[in-house]
């Protein structure tokens, strides 16, 4: 237990529903109804006698039974849908709600980003909510002052530092309540998904700084929904879904769970009775999966390694030639390409009455990052007709290494596009300005392996 900054036993939190909200009272009432209450519910009794106390209200968990420890230095992920309890649990390590039942242990200084301009007073400015910021995180004023032109300089407010906070935009709040947060070197970081609130290249920069703050030996939990930077951030991530624990783990196989379980299907769907299965009395399809290189299941896949698209089919009625296909969506429904059997052992041919397995891989870096879907269908020819077809037959989920040799290569920035192929590139150089003509002539074509291409 000595290197865990963050121990959660049996973390569950109760909220009431349909509860008579509670006012607030002064001081003085308070102390007046301290007086008066013994003898005003003395009357009562004596009044009503028989009076039955009102029904107690529903109660509901957004979280239960959580345990995980989280060590020192590690930058976790939280993913899961809206309403799993994430940010729940982010106020109770933040000690803004205490837990219903369990304990949390936190060891270290932490600081918060839950919602935009967490902690800040309206009234103050931009310069003095940075010093108030510091002061509850427990800086000294020297700390805050060695920071405080870096945080300035990185959350783009020079011009409005000395103006009240209850001034600026959402994107001016955000970037100075993140700025605060990551700056002032807390030993633990909780980050809700407040940067969707900033624009691309304020997102951009504040991905960076996280990722900076990881490598320091700091520790981070991370709220979100964008997986491609879930999965960049984090090694670890931590999938809720009904108040509790669904998943732990490493990101990519975490994010996949989510991603594929989110669309609706996964790398596998089965169809085991034929008669309700996609097709009619010619063909009927039994199973569409999604394999990885060990021939595993594959519900995520490195966007560096292959992936095999497999259908499985029976054919009722011989003496018809038949062409399986396959297509790829993303989740904003553009297609990326069709894929049409061409195995040379079947082209052309008549196929007789039987189970088949036809399989089609999709090379490594060839897909772009993101979830999947998969569609299967068949057609017989002379005339072609399409005799069963399901757009959503398997999912899976890209993941970028972020390691340089995939095809974005030592960009860390977002690379937008529905595929990212790996192209073969070549650079000469010459320290003279008059040198692009014998470098121009010397130009040559090669493949990967160094080989020239005639």
């Amino acid at each position: 237990m000595g290197n865990v900054a963050v121990s959660l036993d049996g973390i569950g939190k109760k909220y009431r529903i349909g509860a008579r909200k509670q006012t607030y009272k002064t001081l003085r009432e308070t102390l007046m109804d301290a007086v008066t209450s013994p003898f005003r519910r003395m009357g009562q009794v004596l009044r009503h006698p028989m009076t039955h106390s009102a029904p107690p209200s529903e109660s509901i968990w957004a979280l239960k039974d959580i345990s995980f420890d989280i060590k020192q230095g590690e930058v976790v992920g939280l993913i899961g849908r809206n309403g799993a309890g994430k940010s729940t649990l982010l106020k109770i390590l933040a000690r803004i709600t205490e837990p219903t039942t369990g304990s949390a242990e936190i060891r270290g200084r932490i600081a918060s980003l839950l919602e935009v301009g967490t902690g800040f007073h309206p009234e103050l400015t931009g310069r003095e909510n940075i010093y108030l910021n510091g002061a509850i995180l427990g800086m000294k004023r020297a700390e805050i002052v060695r920071n405080f032109d870096e945080i300035v300089a990185f959350a783009e407010v020079e011009k409005f530092i000395d103006t009240p906070v209850k001034h600026y935009s959402s994107g001016m709040y955000l970037r100075l309540a993140f700025a605060v947060a990551a700056h002032l070197e807390p030993e633990i970081l909780l980050i809700d998904e407040v940067l969707a609130v900033g624009d691309v290249h304020f997102q951009k920069k504040c991905l960076a700084k996280m990722e900076q703050v990881g490598h320091d030996g700091r520790t981070v939990l991370f709220v979100s929904h964008n997986m491609p930077a879930v999965t960049r951030l984090c090694p670890r991530t931590i999938l809720l879904g009904r108040g509790g624990v669904q998943m732990d783990g490493p990101s990519y196989q975490v994010a996949g769970k989510y991603m594929n379980s989110d669309v609706g299907t996964s790398a596998e769907r089965t169809w085991p009775e034929q008669q309700k299965a996609p097709g009619n009395d010619i063909i009927r399809l039994r199973a569409v999966r999604l394999r990885g290189v060990d021939g595993r299941l594959a519900e995520t896949v490195d966007i560096r390694e292959p992936i095999a698209m497999e259908m499985e089919y029976d054919i009722l009625k011989p003496g018809y030639m038949v062409v399986p296909h396959f297509s790829v969506h993303n989740l904003d429904n553009v297609q990326l390409f069709s894929a049409v059997d061409t195995d040379p052992e079947w082209k052309g041919r008549t196929r007789p009455a039987g189970r088949y397995v036809t399989v089609a891989w999709i090379p490594g870096n060839y897909l772009a990052e993101g979830t999947l879907i998969v569609g299967a269908a068949a057609n017989t020819l002379n005339p072609s007709i399409m005799q069963f077809h399901v757009t959503d037959a398997a999912a899976f989920c890209v993941i970028d290494s972020y390691e340089g040799d995939s095809a974005r290569g030592d960009l860390p920035d977002e690379l937008h596009g529905v595929v990212r192929p790996m192209l073969n590139w070549t650079t000469k150089y010459s320290p003279g300005e008059n040198e692009y003509v014998k470098i121009h002539n010397s130009y040559e074509v090669v493949n990967r392996d160094g080989s020239r291409i005639p």
